[in-house]
């Protein structure tokens, strides 16, 4: 069964919550976007918002290059 798309009031009313789960996550290895979307069953375009908001505001960032599929591997940001 296909799951409906949330609205986007809906998945940033969830941000708050998500970012425990998200460092935890990365705690565990770093990890690409798609990466962390598979291990939070979530879908990648609300991990992305999430992560675009935690990237901003220091609690996440980028180990490197991007992979060959474009995508940056992040980690907790000390």
């Amino acid at each position: 069964m296909k799951q409906q798309r949330r609205s986007l009031a809906e998945v940033l009313r969830d941000e708050m919550l998500m970012h425990q789960a998200i460092l935890k996550s990365l705690s565990e290895a770093p990890k690409t976007i798609p990466e962390l979307a598979k291990s939070l069953d979530k879908p990648e375009w609300e991990v992305s918002l999430w992560m675009s908001g935690m990237w901003r505001y220091g609690m996440v960032e980028e180990t490197g290059k991007p992979n060959r599929q474009g995508y940056y591997t992040y980690e907790p940001k000390d």
